[in-house]
């Protein structure tokens, strides 16, 4: 079923048609879960393409006809929200909800102004899923997997799935432990023969010279056999982590933008690290095991139940609570380490911010409060680690003392069957030795529990980070673009961040090939949100972006990307040299051409007065250079990279007043032949640009040329004006000599 068409009560159905005619198509039909007076209760929401009907559990039927609707909008609320329906006259109709429907009503909100304006209904087939359609439980993160749901013996064939490609080391590893296990079934047998043959009887010292050395044969290659079970499998293990490393770094990559806004680096960080560290260590040294033990599990079992069935069974009787205490215990602790990884994602955040942070940490003197949060995301540590390494210890020691209940049953009944000569001594040591054999692999699995469990939980992470869906860089259907003229064309453009928070409404702008647009506006009015559209960093919510007459979306990311250069408000640098920074966008580029961008850019004066020049190294996020410098040596990249379409947010933001207006006339070379989007706050920088697009909530309020605006004296004037009185105010920018002031 569609998200907007929900199934009716019969009560409400039967108000419903009671208020319509039953020809008419109903386009959405969702319910709210407040009653007017914002108590618990249910209220229904019902569109056509003629009219809006409120429909309340208790109550007439409330109707607003299309064409009387004069807007539609949604409010937050604290812990909710309320759609209003504004008529043209009258009063508004409200329809509360709580805060998890929110992205659901602003959706329709959106549907039914589209409809109030004549335009055809456009909403998503899909909504962000909160909870998992299989047991209702909450997930972790939106559109996520449900932990609970996921089937572990799945997990281990995933797992399993990165070593089938090494098939030869795969069936040696086989074949090597199945000699293995069938060599360490032999000293039993061996010591059986020397006990009734040899010492019982007081003769035959041949044989027990042969008997001896077979012993220490079997010993010997149990031991070899050991040694190369236990080379191949690491080599195994690690080149099949190797390859798990590789695959979540390369999804990480291609993972879109809106991913990284809802997980924080340092989490992610933990899974590459912390979590695929487990699995290495699980895949290389338990999985080998698990193997070998379970198939010399089978084999003692069968030569158990050979030697004598009555004694098997006295055997066995600790296994079913042992099983039984296993199941149990593996949901336990499974809970235990999935919060485990949690808190260790929530720790390496806080650790990778507190010390990526830490100029301003000690520019405001809050190393104990830092301290402080550390210590308390620690102790979260310790306390999850506490508990699970506990029940787990309890599990452990009972399944010990269980075990051992075998040792005095085999004893006491296989006495009685010795002494009553239906068993021989040698045969009784023999069993008791495959006893201990049989109880070492139930051992190693008590013991070996935990450290699985916390594997499994780190491969659950990892994995849902590679079913993670990606930008769709293999979309064969989409046009191949080589060389973009740079026309950029915004239709009825809507787009939010979150759902039910839209960022940018209605948005209509052309803008040709070579043509200069300046962004103006204040703070969080959507002028960095229209770029990162148009580098595709996000997919628009409503109507379309073209490209050369081309909706984006249709055309491949590498050919539109490619064609883009972008400058940003706080540049990212490598921690690479100079050179190597300004070469990332064209890695093949000469020397020269480096050189050559760096002048264009004013870099090249202050790169040569460094000791290493252009082979200085940057520091971490560019940190040995200046912002102006490290500005100037994005601007350097962008011009190397030779874009069609250029982006500058704030390029020029930590430049002084002499360098800036050199690179001023740097960009307007730059500039020439290529669409520009240019984002500046000091108004004074967009003089030169073709159109001015001065957005306000959203929306696009003016668009003209900086003289233009400047007289019809609207919203950009003001702007101006403003600024110019902060000038001079605060004795910044010269006041009524600032060039943009006029």
């Amino acid at each position: 079923m569609q998200p907007f068409i929900e199934s009716l009560p019969p009560e409400v159905d039967a108000k419903l048609q009671s208020a319509k005619p039953s020809e008419e198509q109903v386009l959405i039909q969702v319910s709210a879960d407040f009653s007017d007076d914002q108590a618990y209760g249910e209220k229904w929401l019902v569109a056509t393409k003629l009219r809006v009907l409120v429909v309340p559990a208790d109550g007439a039927v409330e109707e607003i006809p299309l064409d009387a609707i004069q807007d539609v909008k949604t409010e937050e609320l604290v812990g909710g929200g309320c759609l209003v329906v504004e008529r043209k006259s009258g009063a508004p109709v409200y329809l509360h909800y709580s805060s998890s429907l929110i992205p659901k009503f602003a959706e329709v909100a959106q549907g039914i102004g589209q409809l109030s304006k004549g335009k055809p209904l456009e909403l998503p087939t899909e909504m962000e899923r909160t909870r998992c359609d299989k047991c209702g439980r909450l997930l972790p993160e939106k559109d996520s997997k449900c932990v609970a749901c996921i089937k572990k013996w799945h997990t281990l064939i995933r797992i399993q799935s990165y070593v089938n490609p090494y098939r030869v080391q795969l069936t040696l590893v086989v074949v090597i432990t199945v000699i293995g296990v069938l060599i360490n079934l032999l000293p039993p047998l061996i010591t059986e023969r020397i006990i009734d043959d040899v010492l019982i009887p007081l003769s035959n010292f041949n044989l027990l010279v042969w008997l001896v050395a077979g012993l220490l044969g079997a010993y010997l290659f149990s031991w070899l056999s050991e040694i190369g079970h236990t080379a191949l499998s690491c080599w195994l293990g690690f080149r099949a982590a190797e390859d798990i490393r590789a695959k979540l770094y390369r999804c990480l990559q291609f993972l879109p933008i809106r991913f990284y806004d809802k997980h924080k680096v340092g989490a992610l960080i933990s899974r590459m690290t912390n979590d695929a560290d487990r699995l290495e260590d699980f895949i290389a040294f338990e999985v080998p095991y698990v193997i070998s033990n379970a198939l010399l599990l089978v084999g003692i079992f069968c030569l158990l139940l050979y030697k004598n069935w009555v004694l098997t069974l006295y055997v066995l009787l600790p296994v079913p609570p042992i099983v039984l205490g296993g199941i149990f215990m593996w949901n336990r602790l499974t809970r235990f380490w999935r919060l485990w990884s949690a808190r260790w994602g929530r720790f390496s955040s806080h650790l990778n911010e507190s010390i990526t942070g830490i100029r301003l940490v000690k520019a405001f003197a809050q190393e104990d409060r830092e301290s402080t949060v550390f210590d308390r995301h620690n102790d979260a540590l310790r306390q999850v680690n506490v508990s699970g390494n506990r029940a787990w210890f309890v599990f452990y020691t009972i399944t010990n003392f269980l075990m051992s209940f075998g040792a005095f049953f085999v004893w006491y009944f296989g006495g009685k069957q010795v002494l009553g000569q239906e068993f021989k001594l040698g045969e009784l040591t023999a069993f008791i030795s495959f006893l201990w054999m049989l109880y070492q692999p139930l051992r190693w699995f008590g013991d070996s529990y935990n450290f699985m469990l916390r594997a499994f939980a780190g491969a659950e992470r990892i994995f849902e980070v590679m079913d993670a869906p990606s930008e769709p860089f293999d979309n064969p259907n989409a046009r191949n673009i080589p060389k973009i003229d740079g026309r950029i064309t915004f239709k009825d453009v809507m787009f939010g961040y979150d759902p039910g928070k839209p960022v940018l409404r209605d948005i209509n702008l052309a803008v040709e090939p070579g043509e200069m647009i300046g962004l103006v506006g204040k703070s969080g009015v959507g002028k960095s949100t229209m770029v990162n559209l148009i580098c595709r960093f996000y997919d628009v919510t409503h109507g379309t972006l073209q490209v050369d007459n081309e909706d984006v979306r249709n055309v491949r990311i590498e050919d539109l990307r490619s064609q883009i250069g972008i400058v940003l408000q706080e540049p990212f640098l490598f921690n690479r040299t100079i050179a190597e920074n300004i070469r990332y966008g064209n890695p093949e580029a000469s020397f020269d051409e480096v050189m050559r961008a760096a002048i264009a850019a004013e870099a090249h004066d202050f790169i040569v007065a460094k000791p290493d020049g252009y082979d200085t190294m940057v520091g971490e996020r560019g940190n040995k250079l200046s912002g102006g410098e490290g500005q100037r040596i994005a601007i350097a990249r962008a011009i190397l990279h030779n874009p069609k379409i250029l982006i500058l947010d704030e390029a020029t933001s930590s430049l002084d007043t002499a360098t800036e207006k050199k690179i001023q006339a740097a960009i307007s070379k730059l500039i020439e032949g290529r669409t520009t989007f240019a984002i500046a706050h000091r108004l004074s920088t967009l003089r030169n640009a073709n159109r001015l697009v001065v957005l306000d909530e959203g929306k696009i309020e003016e668009i003209g040329t900086h003289a233009e605006l400047m007289g019809r004296k609207g919203l950009f004037y003001n702007l101006v004006k403003t600024q110019k009185e902060t000038s001079a105010v605060m004795a910044v920018g010269g006041g009524k000599e600032d060039p943009g002031s006029e």
